[in-house]
């Protein structure tokens, strides 16, 4: 046997011991079972892949399992996802599909070694590629292979180079001062339509509701807001930051002379053959103005209690109090948490051919066809309290008031519902039993409420999980004990929870869209006494449990059992 073969063989050697050792401390860990690893080890012999490569793709570890092991079993560092760097290094020297196939990343020389995030630092051909590619010796880093991807798609993918290709055709200079002929010229350059249209694009493809355009001293930064989440985004020069804001108010139709006071618009755009309704509010800040652009989708939207995350006895006790013909029903919660949605879809469902809809909203947000939306204009003095004092005279069976911000408006609410009206609006509370005290705070007389409130429901949205590639996990018994996670499933069933690990289909966030969490407080004779004598929001609460209400908190706990999401994203929106 001569030297060469010696070595290989020696390699081989290695390679296997250290399989073996992460195989043990793995099924020690309870990780993976030495049948399972023995069954991967056969069908990647087979197919000629790594077995840790096989052992994911059948799905018996999870990504972070594997990289945990990788890094504890091999003596490697484990690096997150905020720690890769912001340049592509080797850019010229490797192809992005060799970086993808092979799940590595450079990250950066230090003593003539290259360090390379590997998602298999075992894979002893893309080290030896990477090092005749740079020039250097590799030393290999642990990460999860969807940070990896990400990274990749980032630094070296198409969306970096469009931006890229546009970026170096704006001119250098950029004075946030012009005056408004000089803005709107440069408003109107080629590489300024094209940037932001390319950053609504992305906020499209990413499925983001906002983008934020926001601009700092010497930086300009555009987030998007994915799944209630803020993520960053590449983003132009800072140099760029008035003409780009400038572009953005002159689609909303804004006025671009003035910067000292906030505005709003609208723009209607069509992205990737979907109409798109997008909300625009800008509000200056120390270096220019800061811009929110809220992306309505008129074609995915789903006015469906399903897909909202209604279910079970929340569902049933909300649909009991819309079937009432008449009196109040609010439903409550912070902005941002679904509210307008949920009284679309409420809408929706009343919206019938015997039944005349008006509604009040500031602003309309989705037009539905067959109902009367009003926009509310304070400069006209058309305000909430003002069209209502009108609509009632146009006979209509249902009113929505998109809010109840004064006593006024509340009263005119309450006396439409005395008068056979069925009245939806939101407020903005913590809990159900909080809009009660809400109203008697803003005034309006207790036995009113009582004659006229049929129920609330509060709400608030958490990230649902991807079905796609979520991991089932047992919970400790003390976990299980103190959260009495065994109510939610039936008698001698074993309580599963659930982590995201990430993949395509979520964009690697282990996330995929957002559901609702709601308690639906249904008025009774007992909640009646306790609104005549003023009591307390905890009061009125336990009142509506003993009732049948589920707290938002308890169907989170629910929705997790059943794999929906997650226990941190409950803990994140809903208190004990």
């Amino acid at each position: 046997m001569n030297t060469e073969q010696t070595e290989t063989l020696d390699e081989s050697v290695v390679a296997l011991d250290a399989n073996q050792r992460m195989a043990a401390a793995m099924e020690a860990a309870g990780k993976l079972s030495a049948q399972d690893y023995s069954r991967a080890a056969h069908l990647a012999a087979e197919g000629g892949v790594s077995v840790w490569n096989m052992v994911h793709k059948l799905g018996l570890a999870s990504e972070r399992d594997l990289a945990e092991a990788f890094s504890q079993e091999l003596g490697l560092d484990f690096i997150a996802a905020d720690d890769f760097p912001d340049v592509a290094l080797f850019e010229d020297a490797v192809s992005q599909r060799f970086l993808k196939e092979s799940r590595v990343l450079p990250l950066y020389l230090e003593d003539d070694r290259l360090f390379l995030a590997m998602a298999d630092p075992g894979d002893e051909f893309a080290i030896s590629a990477m090092e005749a590619a740079s020039g250097h010796e590799v030393q290999p880093v642990v990460a999860l292979p969807a940070d990896i991807d990400n990274a990749i798609e980032k630094l070296y993918g198409a969306g970096r180079s469009a931006m890229g290709e546009i970026i170096d055709g704006l001119g250098e200079g950029d004075d946030a001062e012009a005056d408004v002929e000089t803005l709107k010229d440069l408003a109107s350059e080629a590489p300024v339509i094209r940037l932001v249209n390319l950053i609504v694009q992305r906020a499209v493809e990413s499925r983001a509701s906002d983008i934020h355009v926001e601009p700092f001293e010497d930086q300009l930064k555009v987030r998007y807001r994915i799944d209630g989440v803020l993520s960053e985004s590449e983003a132009p020069p800072a140099h760029s930051t008035a003409a780009i804001i400038s572009r953005i108010k002159l689609m909303a139709k804004l006025n671009i002379a003035e910067r000292r006071l906030p505005q709003d618009g609208r723009i209607s755009l069509r992205v990737q053959g979907k109409e798109l309704d997008l909300r625009v509010s800008t509000v200056p800040t120390m270096f220019g103005e800061s811009v929110v652009i809220r992306l309505l989708d008129k074609e995915s939207v789903k006015f469906d209690f399903g897909a909202l995350g209604f279910d079970g006895e929340p569902l049933a006790r909300f649909k009991h109090i819309l079937d009432m013909p008449h009196g109040i029903v609010l439903v409550t919660g912070p902005t941002g948490s679904g509210k307008s949605t949920t009284l679309y879809t409420a809408l929706s469902r009343l919206n019938t051919a015997e039944k005349k809809i008006i509604t009040v909203e500031d602003p309309v947000e989705y037009q539905v066809a067959g109902i009367n939306q009003i926009q509310v204009k304070p400069q006209i003095d058309l305000t909430f309290s003002s069209a209502l004092r009108s609509i009632v005279r146009q006979d209509p069976d249902i009113i929505m008031v998109g809010e109840m911000r004064d006593l006024e408006t509340a009263r005119i609410a309450v006396q439409s519902a005395l008068t056979g009206h069925l009245v939806l609006s939101t407020l903005h509370t913590n809990d159900a039993a909080g809009g009660i005290t809400r109203l008697l705070d803003m005034g309006v007389e207790d036995y009113l409420i009582t004659s006229t409130v049929n129920g609330i429901l509060a709400q608030r949205l958490v990230r649902r999980l991807c079905q796609h590639c979520r991991e089932a996990y047992e919970p400790l018994p003390e976990l299980v004990e103190e959260l009495d996670l065994k109510r939610y499933v039936d008698e001698g069933e074993q309580v599963r929870l659930y982590h995201p690990v990430g993949c395509e289909q979520c964009g690697g966030s282990g996330y995929y869209g957002r559901l609702s969490l709601t308690e639906v407080l249904v008025m009774n004779d007992e909640i009646r006494r306790l609104i005549m004598r003023h009591a307390n929001a905890g009061e009125i609460q336990q009142a509506a449990i003993e009732d049948g209400m589920d707290t938002l908190r308890h169907d989170g706990l629910r929705k997790s059992v059943s794999g929906l999401t997650t226990l941190e994203e409950v803990a994140r929106v809903a208190e004990d």
